[in-house]
């Protein structure tokens, strides 16, 4: 196996302009996915929109306004996000909203789903002629083979099921909402449709657009995108009438930057080497311990994590957290040099879904957000102190 590599622009001569730990989004490469996204869009003739839950640096929409116009939230802050400073009403889907916060979406929010008929029916009368409202439903198919993000397992609280639709709508539903996708292919997507429109097009004509979700990694570099924009198409050929939307989240962050870190200190229990790190896996990066992802390290070999000690003269190491969690530790990653206290480990794309995840657990300091422009300047978006933690506790 040969160490992980990924496209990058920064240099090792640059890491120490970089504040540590810090999360580092480099431009060239976000605009590289923002373009064959705006592209795929044109091709197809969907609108493809960001969705918050992945990614959410507001201080980097003036460079996404350049190739998308809209923007999905899950909740009222995210709506808020959109609409003051995305500038322009979210695609809200929330599995339920509440009294309090209803009326401040609806103000933040062009396209409103509901995750059932009985909140569609509580809310509508305030949303009525002031947002177009849809209905999520569930095609009761998914190829998502972890359980915790397949939200079309059976006994899901995603979505309505066709069984329980009545034959016409509710006056105010104008679109249907799909999400059963996580990084997936255009060919999944495919067989996707096939289901969906089993289930529901016999609805197709009571509505005015479709929602096709996320998980459309559109942006990795062996997806098949004119299988994408065919598949788009023909759709759109079967039924013109309806606005097909995508929004993916990953796809707009994948591979856009690592996770800078140093290593803080090198411990040694029953031969097993562990580096630990001036980040932490339970605060930063929550997927690692949640599921079964290992992130890749730059410039190291992944190895099954009951490996330890050497391989061919080259030496193993755990990466460990600095918060008090025993299980803040990750895998085991073989190096070509011994590591040294001070030195960078970079984790590699780690710009979608970290960033929104990263916590005050412990109360271990946020990374800062620093943006690698395309001229070599570095803009430091965010660096947190002491009272970001101490207002988080209040």
């Amino acid at each position: 196996m040969t160490p992980y590599s990924i496209e990058s622009y920064i240099r090792e001569s640059d890491y120490c302009r970089f504040p540590s730990p810090c999360y580092i989004l480099e431009e060239k490469l976000l605009r590289r996915n923002l373009a064959l996204i705006r592209d795929v869009a044109e091709q197809s003739g969907v609108e493809i929109i960001l969705a918050f839950k992945a990614y959410a640096l507001w201080k980097t929409f003036p460079v996404f306004r350049e190739y998308i116009r809209h923007t999905t939230a899950s909740s009222v802050w995210e709506a808020r996000l959109a609409f003051e400073e995305f500038g322009s009403p979210a695609h809200t889907y929330s599995p339920a909203y509440t009294n309090r916060d209803f009326p401040e979406i609806l103000r933040c929010s062009g396209h409103i789903t509901f995750n059932s008929l009985h909140q569609f029916e509580h809310f509508y009368p305030q949303a009525k002629d002031k947002a177009s409202c849809g209905i999520r439903v569930n095609p009761e198919y998914s190829e998502i083979e972890t359980a915790l993000y397949n939200p079309c397992a059976p006994g899901s609280r995603f979505g309505v099921l066709a069984d329980d639709l009545p034959a016409q709508l509710p006056e105010g539903i104008e679109g249907f909402h799909c999400h059963c996708h996580c990084e997936d292919d255009s060919y999944t997507l495919e067989r996707t449709l096939s289901h969906l429109e089993e289930k529901f097009s016999k609805w197709f004509p009571q509505l005015k657009w479709l929602n096709l979700g996320g998980g459309h990694l559109m942006t990795r570099s062996d997806y098949d995108t004119a299988h994408l924009i065919a598949l788009l198409r023909a759709l759109r050929q079967r039924y013109p009438w309806l606005k097909v939307i995508l929004e993916p989240g990953s796809a707009f962050a994948w591979q856009t930057g690592p996770l800078l870190s140093q290593v803080v200190d090198i411990v040694e229990n029953h031969g097993i080497r562990t580096a630990i790190l001036n980040v932490s896996f339970a605060c930063h990066m929550p997927d690692c311990l949640e599921m079964p992802y290992q992130p890749a390290v730059r410039g190291a070999e992944s190895l099954p994590l009951s490996a330890a000690g050497e391989a061919g003269g080259r030496p193993i190491y755990r990466l460990g957290g600095n918060s008090c969690l025993s299980g803040d530790f990750l895998g085991s990653w073989l190096f070509d040099h011994e590591l040294q206290v001070g030195e960078y480990i970079l984790f590699e794309d780690m710009l979608h879904y970290t960033t929104v995840k990263t916590h005050t657990f412990n109360g271990v300091t946020h990374p800062s957000i620093a943006f690698f422009r395309e001229d070599g300047s570095i803009d430091v978006l965010r660096e947190y102190t002491y009272e970001d933690y101490k207002n988080r506790m209040d």
